[in-house]
């Protein structure tokens, strides 16, 4: 198949797709559930090391390394949302800044993960014995893709997903109408973590070869930069901001573009999404495809309330100034 496609164009797909996951499961945490993350990587490097170690060093079928990356990258997640309990908002996102940099110095330095070597000759997927091509890789992602989108759907629109939201709100509203916020907290960091751990498994298959410096704090703001163009707590929002963020980098290798150092690729990339940051910012705070939110009845209605009232009040003041 390979020789009908383009490897190198195959490839960006690829890595697009696994993106696209990595994203999704961070929208699932902040987007949904209000829980801002900045060590999201962590979770996709815990998804990656597991596959690696499970088939390289206990000689494990990579498609159940791979299953049982996802499963140890929930029960980690859901112990690395502890935190979550106790802190919210600005302080939820520097304490999960700093749990993705000791993970990540764990990656670094333990043996079990090579330390700065990282981990080489990682099976690749193969079907019948039979190394899958780009071709049959790019399949084997959109078919998880799939699985992962709809998997969200059903969650988001489920009782479970309206609980996530509601906690997104105001939280003492949540305790308040009898939603156990502890539980959905650590669950959506756990899901959230899965999303993630599938990603990072596809991800070191893929590449064969994975090392700490792919995932650190750079990948995590980059992630986050993608939900947040995209828009927080939308599906498509997700897809169209990690298209648009991590295709925008590979049109200044097709183009060549005068003035542009290919050396400083990274720094052009960082600028770049800074500025978008920026825009989106100013004219769609919520994002692209972000819900801008609508008022319930009830609230219209105590909103009318409180305009007859002020009304009825100025009337008052104008007949008896006294």
């Amino acid at each position: 198949m390979d020789a009908f496609f383009n490897p190198y164009y195959v490839d960006i797909v690829v890595f697009l797709i696994i993106y696209m996951m990595l994203g999704l499961g961070l929208n699932l945490m902040t987007g949904y559930a209000g829980q801002v993350s900045l060590g999201h990587a962590a979770f996709f490097g815990i998804g990656a090391y597991s596959s690696a170690i499970l088939s390289t060093k206990a000689g494990i079928d990579p498609w159940i390394s791979m299953i049982l990356a996802v499963v140890l990258t929930f029960l980690f997640s859901a112990v690395l949302g502890l935190p979550s309990l106790r802190v919210r908002e600005d302080f939820l996102a520097i304490t999960t800044l700093g749990l993705g940099l000791i993970i990540q110095s764990f990656f670094k330095n333990a043996d079990i993960t090579g330390g700065a070597y990282g981990i080489d000759s990682i099976p690749p997927l193969s079907l019948f014995g039979t190394k899958l091509d780009n071709t049959g890789v790019l399949v084997v992602v959109a078919l998880a893709l799939l699985a992962s989108i709809y998997a969200l759907r059903k969650m988001t629109r489920s009782r479970i997903g309206r609980a996530w939201m509601v906690i997104r709100e105001d939280e003492t509203v949540a305790k308040a109408m009898g939603i156990h916020t502890t539980y959905c907290k650590v669950l959506v960091f756990a899901i959230g973590g899965a999303y993630a751990g599938a990603a990072g498994a596809l991800f070191a298959h893929k590449m064969s070869f994975i090392g700490a410096e792919s995932f650190g704090f750079t990948v995590s703001a980059t992630v986050l930069s993608m939900v947040v163009v995209g828009g927080l707590g939308s599906i498509r929002g997700t897809l169209f901001g990690v298209t648009l963020l991590y295709l925008l980098p590979e049109l200044f290798r097709l183009f060549k573009i005068d003035g542009v150092d290919m050396k400083y690729i990274d720094m052009y990339k960082m600028m770049l999404y800074g500025l978008l940051m920026v825009v989106v910012m100013r004219y769609r705070p919520k994002g692209i495809f972000g819900k801008t939110g609508m008022k319930t009845k009830s609230c219209r209605a105590a909103d009318e309330d409180r305009s007859a009232d002020r009304e009825t009040k100025g009337v008052k003041e104008r007949v008896d100034p006294a």
